[in-house]
């Protein structure tokens, strides 16, 4: 869609070119969302391709994402083999349920500062324990966990002006072992709920719960827990937690909550069904 209220392109190629945020700005990475409907309140983008920020980064302690990696990118990454964490990325890329088109524009950090309940690479992010490093419209830095970088449908901490900068993935969260499920009230449909599990050697458990609730949420068990314990941490989230939509009411998306956990549970636990 044309965006015809724009006036001004601006490019910056470094953080020193960042022009003074103002009224009616709006940051352009992919841009999926931004072209997909009319932006009536803003008159100028800041167009973030000539940062050229390498989309994704192997080191020594991890992975970084750039904000402006494209889902499509992510997907081709060539993971080293100790990652046991890796099939993670091709479960959440493919919950877009996304034409090859807006996998190769739409960005990882669009997808997270969008903050929907559906996001998957929020619930990717989140699960294995990224942190978002983001520049602040002061100048200076902010580093929070992808976790709490959501705080409700369609919010997050983001203040006028900041940006999000990468996503750093810690390597022992990649050499997890890990448990995927998603549900949706149609074969194509958004999440209703998406839940992930994450299990480390000493036995641990980390259940990231996302698309049933309106932010990320994550339960932590020392040791693997039982069906009861399991269930009893979650049946301590909040009713109004609980996302309410089309795609799914609460109460359906909590028994799905409890039904894909007890799931996750008994697979990292290696019990038989």
């Amino acid at each position: 869609m044309d965006l015809n209220t724009i006036t001004e392109v601006v490019r910056p190629r470094n953080r020193a070119e960042l022009p003074s945020w103002k009224a009616g700005d709006a940051w352009l990475a992919g841009g999926t969302w931004l072209f997909s409907e009319p932006q009536a309140q803003l008159s100028r983008l800041i167009d973030l391709s000539d940062l050229a920020w390498p989309p994704l980064t192997i080191g020594e302690h991890g992975l970084t994402v750039a904000a402006t990696c494209s889902v499509a990118a992510l997907d081709e990454l060539p993971c080293p083999a100790e990652w046991t964490a890796a099939p993670l990325i091709d479960q959440c890329c493919r919950a877009f349920l996304a034409s090859f088109k807006i996998w190769k524009t739409a960005t990882v950090g669009g997808n997270l500062c969008m903050s929907l309940p559906a996001g998957p690479m929020i619930s990717l992010l989140a699960a294995l324990e990224g942190v978002c490093t983001i520049w602040k419209n002061d100048g200076s830095e902010q580093r929070i966990a992808v976790v709490d970088f959501v705080t409700g449908n369609n919010r997050n901490v983001l203040a006028p002006g900041d940006l999000l900068r990468q996503i750093d993935v810690p390597l022992a969260a990649l050499k997890r072992r890990t448990a995927f499920r998603q549900i949706a009230l149609t074969p194509v449909g958004r999440s209703g709920a998406l839940l992930i599990g994450t299990a480390g050697r000493d036995g641990d458990l980390l259940l990231t719960v996302t698309g049933s609730t309106i932010r990320p949420l994550q339960l932590r068990f020392a040791a693997m827990p039982d069906a009861v314990a399991l269930r009893a941490g979650i049946s301590d989230i909040p009713d109004a937690l609980y996302h309410d939509d089309v795609h799914g009411k609460p109460a359906w998306r909590k028994a799905m909550t409890l039904r894909l956990a007890e799931e996750i549970r008994a697979e990292l636990a290696g019990v038989r069904p």
